[in-house]
């Protein structure tokens, strides 16, 4: 483990090595699971593929093939990209977060080995994805059921699928819903303090706000912390893709009121705004590691002079997780990260190791050891 205070490529390359021994462990006894939350035990459990936790495993696997060349982590991501398009095919409960599901499988597997089903299904992915979008109000549409007017913060990171869409199949219709869809988290979601809403609800006929709801957040006028997470690097990427300095603004907004609210170990409890005494609340290492990422990408959106700063939270949070909630001392424990919160108000995965936490700390480990690819 690293001192807290202290990173450098030293630093990197250790944290990057005891990351891709771990993934190779998982691997080994993975097998088909979809992953989702390990609970005491240490063992993922295994969800079906339309939950939205799906892509995160088969985005290790592949980010591991793509930093370590080893054929072996090709091997076992290769067909989850087919499995997803499979159950696309019959009754399922895919919604807003088809990019959490089909970047990490299907775009990455394509862009890594040129695989033209793989783009065939990136491509039919974000046709679903662009199909919910609300014209009226512009954005578009969360999870399904009878909440046809909600939009939530994290649809903002699956906003890439349709950037990447529209520079794949050169149809510029995917960007334009997606940049609307941006448009509404600048406006709608974001405080002028620079926290965000989890949830904002819109007459699906008309398109006008009705009000904004508390969701996995403590209440309705809290700050979530993995939501503003995902507001965060959504954000950033947003800038990344389309140049609009607005979009860099807002992430930098944020970011400073996220980094503001860190405690002293940098790593955020799971509501910043929570009642009572943040102290004796949960953490969540999963809203740090995504927090993390996005905080590199927006430093490289920035001068360097600019930039260092945000480079240098983010450093400091996985220098934290390495150090504090990692598992290296934990063979038998299958996930990397402990103390995440799934949704503490409704009493769920509250002090677990979850999937899309590993996901986003290897992520942005793999970005201070060089990589430069972007699935997200």
């Amino acid at each position: 483990m690293i001192e807290t205070a202290v990173w450098n490529e030293t630093a990197s390359a250790a944290v990057w090595a005891r990351i891709l021994a771990k993934v190779d462990a998982m691997r080994t006894v993975m097998g088909d699971r979809s992953p989702h939350v390990a609970g005491g035990d240490g063992k993922y459990d295994s969800l079906r593929l339309d939950w939205w936790t799906s892509g995160f495993w088969p985005g290790m696997l592949w980010l591991a093939h793509d930093m370590s060349g080893e054929e072996r982590f090709r091997e076992a991501a290769w067909s989850w990209d087919e499995r997803l398009e499979q159950m696309m095919l019959e009754e399922n409960r895919f919604d807003h977060d088809v990019g959490f599901q089909f970047l990490p499988t299907a775009v990455f597997k394509h862009a890594l080995t040129g695989d033209e089903d793989a783009r065939r299904r990136g491509l039919f992915a974000a046709n679903f994805l662009a199909g919910r979008f609300n014209p009226r109000g512009g954005f578009i549409r969360a999870w399904n059921g009878d909440r046809i007017g909600w939009a939530i913060a994290d649809t903002a990171m699956n906003l890439s699928l349709l950037f990447w869409a529209a520079k794949e199949s050169g149809d510029p219709r995917f960007a334009h819903v997606a940049k609307l869809h941006a448009d509404t988290v600048l406006r709608e979601f974001i405080r002028p303090d620079g926290s965000a809403h989890h949830i904002v609800r819109f007459d699906p006929e008309t398109g006008e706000r009705a009000d904004a709801l508390g969701g996995q957040g403590a209440a309705p006028d809290s700050a979530w912390s993995r939501g503003n997470a995902w507001v965060l690097y959504g954000m950033a990427n947003t800038y990344r893709h389309t140049g609009d300095p607005a979009y860099l603004r807002a992430s930098q907004r944020v970011a400073h009121y996220f980094v503001a609210h860190l405690p002293e170990d940098a790593v955020p409890h799971w509501d910043f705004r929570a009642d009572g005494e943040l102290a004796g609340e949960p953490r969540d290492t999963s809203a740090g590691a995504i927090a993390a990422s996005g905080l590199l990408e927006l430093a490289d959106a920035l001068p360097e002079r600019e930039g260092r700063a945000y480079r240098a939270a983010a450093e400091r949070m996985l220098a934290s997780l390495d150090a504090r909630y990692a598992t290296w001392d934990r063979p038998d424990h299958e996930a990397i990260l402990t103390q995440g919160t799934g949704h503490k108000p409704a009493g769920q995965n509250v002090n677990v190791s979850l999937i899309y936490g590993d996901y986003f700390f290897m992520e942005a480990v793999a970005k201070l050891n060089g990589w430069a690819r972007r699935i997200f």
